[in-house]
């Protein structure tokens, strides 16, 4: 599915911080075709659009402070980052790196929710965000993994208008009529003092060989491919650096 605009409220980027570009460059771009493209500018920092085709699909950036982890994270887009960030605060969640303009492409910020997950708010300028989804190799999925399900569900809602689906096993996320993302409770699945945190699923047209070309490739694979009662077919991987993705079947176009 080709993006020409942005949805508000509707997650528009994912990026990938990593203490080893180089090797994440190898990596994502064997594994999902994508190609790469550094921005030249100095402040940039070596960041890079990652394009599926000619279309930009994902970015990638170095860790900006030696204790930042290597991790995937989730923007979601809003027609005013300040008033989003301000409605984070008022809803018990923080912000972490105040909105701030990023050359003309847009206006940029990093918050949390109550428990701690972070994500990012995105206001377009010149650049929307991923031009393609649902299809191979790009995002067809974001999920919050957390153990304040309850809270999630009230904060969330009210930050971005989410509209909130709950089924027996899990929790969907919506907006203007479409699921974009769920929750999952961590429960007694993870270590105590494992974060909250968002996660995105890139679509892909065979799971199982994805899974076995990433392992190859220096992956874990931290839940094998798994059929998933009213889902798709999706697996959990984690890179050599230890960023941790999913990865799903891409859906037939309806």
């Amino acid at each position: 599915m080709k993006i020409t605009a942005a949805t508000v409220g509707a997650p528009c980027w994912v990026q990938l911080a990593t203490v080893d570009p180089d090797a994440a460059k190898a990596f994502y771009t064997e594994l999902f075709g994508w190609r790469v493209e550094e921005d030249p500018r100095p402040e940039a920092g070596g960041y890079c659009t990652l394009l599926l085709g000619q279309a930009p699909a994902a970015g990638l950036t170095p860790v900006q402070q030696p204790e930042q982890p290597t991790a995937w994270s989730v923007s979601f887009a809003t027609k005013d980052a300040d008033a989003a960030a301000a409605k984070v605060v008022a809803a018990g969640g923080r912000v972490l790196m105040e909105p701030s303009e990023v050359f003309d492409l847009g206006r940029f910020a990093v918050v949390a929710d109550p428990a701690g997950a972070v994500f990012s708010l995105w206001q377009a300028r010149a650049f929307d965000g991923q031009a393609v989804a649902d299809e191979p190799g790009s995002l067809g999925w974001v999920e919050l993994t957390t153990r304040a399900v309850h809270q999630s569900k009230e904060f969330y809602p009210r930050v971005f208008g989410w509209s909130v689906t709950v089924g027996e096993m899990y929790t969907q996320w919506g907006i203007a009529g479409r699921d974009f993302g769920g929750m999952a409770d961590m429960a007694d699945q993870f270590p105590d003092d494992t974060p909250p945190y968002w996660m995105p699923y890139f679509a892909v047209a065979d799971v199982d060989r994805t899974a076995e070309r990433a392992a190859a490739l220096g992956a874990s694979v931290l839940l094998p491919p798994t059929e998933v009662p009213d889902g798709p077919r999706l697996a959990v991987l984690k890179d050599q650096q230890g960023a941790v993705f999913g990865i799903h079947i891409a859906q037939a176009p309806a």
